[in-house]
């Protein structure tokens, strides 16, 4: 399959819709291991005696981090052949797995997620502000839009750099400051993948449907990301594409 339209404007713009990637075996494999990771979040602020854990919030907004690492089976979509060849489109030659996460908005009243970078996050965590761009893959498991908070983009946003960031109170949300005149909301079917830059400033909205809204994040460096200071490992990096050919598989 080409992909040199997506390739051409994810440069340019700094996101581009990959359409029915995943539909079939892969999209079932993610909807199959959604509901466990939420329930994970519910415990883990059941044990801590709070409704909040950082950037999740109780029945409005779950985050479920590092998934793959506790139910191998993601691997299959995660070290697949279409995410090879999104990378390759995207990336380029060399691509590593780097983060999976993910992200469910409750039904009637989910709460937004606000305007960042996904880089603005590494540098706001202690991570290198000299990291390459990375690959953000959000993978709607159910059909993404307006009304149950689908992605929105500001195009070019990616040729910017780093912008500054605030912690935003309440919603422990790091935060940027955007025009929003110069967003796009973009509305995809389940299975279908947009993939962006990690310098794209983006944002999701309020879920206002009575059904949860479910989105699989799998994200991709071109480098072994290091901390600073220790220069330790960050998150993972996993070859998947090296020279251009796929070298990992699940």
């Amino acid at each position: 399959m080409s992909y040199a339209r997506q390739s051409e404007q994810f440069a340019e713009q700094g996101y581009a819709v990959f359409d029915g990637v995943l539909k079939g075996e892969l999209l079932e494999l993610l909807r199959a291991q959604c509901d466990a990771f939420v329930a994970r979040e519910v415990a883990r602020m059941d044990a801590a005696g709070t409704d909040t854990l950082g950037i999740s919030h109780r029945g409005r907004r779950y985050f479920a981090n590092e998934c793959q690492r506790e139910q191998p089976a993601l691997r299959r979509m995660l070290f697949s052949p279409q995410m090879a060849e999104l990378c390759r489109a995207t990336l380029g030659d060399t691509a590593y797995f780097f983060f999976d996460q993910y992200v469910v908005k409750g039904p009637e009243g989910g709460l937004p997620f606000s305007w960042h970078q996904d880089s603005g996050y590494v540098v706001g965590y202690g991570g290198p502000a000299d990291h390459l761009p990375y690959l953000t893959c959000w993978c709607p498991l159910d059909d993404a839009t307006i009304d149950n908070g689908t992605v929105r983009v500001v195009p070019g946003s990616h040729l910017r750099g780093i912008v500054p960031h605030a912690k935003r109170e309440g919603s422990n949300d790091l935060a940027a400051e955007v025009d929003e005149a110069e967003s796009v909301a973009i509305e995809v079917p389940a299975g279908s993948i947009v993939a962006f830059s990690s310098l794209t400033l983006h944002a999701t909205g309020t879920n206002r449907t009575d059904r949860p809204r479910r989105v699989y994040l799998a994200q991709y460096t071109a480098e072994a990301m290091l901390n600073p200071g220790t220069k330790q490992l960050r998150r993972n990096a996993i070859p998947l594409v090296q020279g251009g050919r796929q070298v990992s598989f699940a």
